[in-house]
């Protein structure tokens, strides 16, 4: 999932620099740079959203159902 997203940002990135005018050297050491840069960063992402904590799904639905049994 890392590896996607970040070639997936060097891809845009390159593509952009080349709309913009620049050479095809310049586009392509763009993307490079921007896939290097965009490993750690997806990585810290997605592994943030790993260690998050979660309460237990049994909190919600208790307090739901006494309210629903009225």
């Amino acid at each position: 999932m890392v590896l996607l997203l970040a070639l997936l940002t060097g891809a845009t990135t390159s593509g952009l620099t080349a709309v913009s005018g620049e050479g095809a050297a310049r586009s392509l050491l763009a993307g490079l740079a921007a896939t290097g840069l965009a490993v750690p960063f997806f990585n810290r992402l997605i592994a943030a959203e790993d260690n998050a904590t979660r309460p237990p799904a049994s909190v919600g639905a208790a307090s739901a159902e006494r309210e629903s049994n009225g």
